[in-house]
């Protein structure tokens, strides 16, 4: 998913639409949803405006496929944590599962003998989370370092 794409969908997943996103924003709702729309050649969404949807909504779609786009991965840093075994084997539990999603779509993509756009797509969808996973282990464990 594009940038784009991820702010059209956060913006109209938001709980009340669009316009109950653009009345916390403070802009009119028509002016938000022609941002949104990214076949609309005018009005395309700053920044600023990723930035405050983002921070309102809780929704980082946007944030990742930026990332994604460019090859980097973006992993939350949970500062206010303190870390403990159970964390890690929580991490390590999700890392497996990710994991096994990385593999169940190679096998997918790999089973007919004919790999296409849309199953590479899923494929490095499952591969970017499983290495989310990963570099939030590491984050985690760093914060357990004896000082």
């Amino acid at each position: 998913m594009n940038a784009l794409d991820a702010f059209h969908s956060t913006v109209h997943s938001y709980p009340g639409g669009c316009e109950a996103l653009a009345a916390r924003m403070g802009v009119v709702p028509a002016v938000l949803r022609n941002k949104a729309n990214p076949n609309f050649e005018h009005n395309k969404p700053t920044l600023a405006d990723a930035d405050l949807v983002m921070a309102l909504s809780g929704n980082f779609a946007v944030l990742h496929a930026l990332a994604l786009n460019h090859g980097h991965v973006c992993v939350k840093v949970e500062t206010d944590v303190t870390a403990a075994d159970m964390a890690i084997f929580a991490l390590l539990a999700k890392s497996v599962a990710a994991h096994g999603d990385v593999g169940a779509e190679l096998y997918a993509t790999l089973a007919d003998g004919i790999v296409e756009p849309h199953e590479v797509q899923r494929f490095e969808e499952a591969a970017y989370r499983a290495t989310a996973v990963l570099k939030s282990m590491v984050q985690r464990l760093k914060g357990m370092v004896q000082k």
